[in-house]
């Protein structure tokens, strides 16, 4: 089988993509032949993913630092990849997360909503806005952004489904405005991902495994083989749309013992 150089000539920024979902993106873009920068708050580990990605391309990889919290740190990374690829063509919004223990609504204070919305929305908004410039310059520009099941179904603590919702909102709401520039605008809810959020390997993950119908929790490679098609041209009529990647679960969704 000859290799898939989808990508081929392409350059794409994976923010958050030192880790997890992010680093399987990375992977998959390099190998479909793209050009790409792995941006992260731990540079050293954007640096450690660079030196995986053997890919299709002649040209050579990047890592830049960036903290989706800081305007100023995602402009200056942006700046700095565009200027390393001399453009960008893909942009795949995967940093986020979620590090609190909720308890009761009623107890949830301001910070800790104000804090998932900087990180969860705002973060992908501002890297966004960043890229659009150069986007615009792109024959084959893409977003698509990294939400979650949570967004569609009560399943977590409030703040944190609540920015990946609105994230979701902003797809729909750009892909709108941007489709005359042609640039598409996509999302991907992944389920349950066997990450380091899950404890080591992320073996913690598989307490989830009941929850889904196809028998198993998510890799990080099926949710990258899903940003890799929606910024791919066999996406090309696709924009403003949200992929669920869930082994099904949003089919009956989590019992009562899965939630908080």
């Amino acid at each position: 089988m000859g290799q898939n150089r989808t990508f081929d000539g392409r350059r794409a920024l994976v923010v958050g993509g030192a880790h997890g979902i992010g680093a399987a993106c990375a992977a998959r873009f390099a190998r479909d032949g793209a050009q790409v920068a792995v941006a992260d708050l731990d540079l050293d580990a954007a640096r450690a993913t660079v030196v995986t990605l053997a890919g299709a391309s002649a040209a050579p990889h990047l890592a830049v630092q960036m903290d989706i919290t800081d305007p100023g740190s995602v402009d200056a990374a942006v700046a700095e990849v565009v200027k390393q690829l001399g453009g960008l063509d893909v942009l795949a919004n995967v940093a986020g997360g979620d590090d609190t223990g909720y308890p009761a609504f009623d107890d949830l204070d301001d910070e800790t909503w104000t804090r998932m919305l900087d990180w969860n929305l705002l973060g992908p908004v501002r890297a966004t806005r960043a890229a659009l410039p150069h986007l615009r310059a792109s024959d084959h520009a893409a977003v698509v952004s990294v939400s979650s099941v949570n967004a569609l179904m009560a399943f977590g603590g409030p703040p944190y489904s609540a920015a990946k919702r609105g994230l979701l909102s902003v797809t729909q709401n750009l892909a709108a405005e941007l489709a005359p520039d042609g640039i598409r605008v996509n999302a991907v809810a992944p389920g349950t991902v066997r990450t380091r959020v899950w404890g080591e390997d992320g073996k913690e993950s598989e307490r989830m495994r009941h929850m889904y119908p196809l028998g198993r929790v998510g890799e990080p490679e099926d949710i990258a083989a899903a940003v890799a098609f929606l910024a791919s041209d066999d996406a090309s009529w696709i924009t403003g749309h949200t992929l669920p990647v869930d082994g099904g679960v949003l089919l009956r969704g989590p019992g009562p013992g899965d939630l908080g």
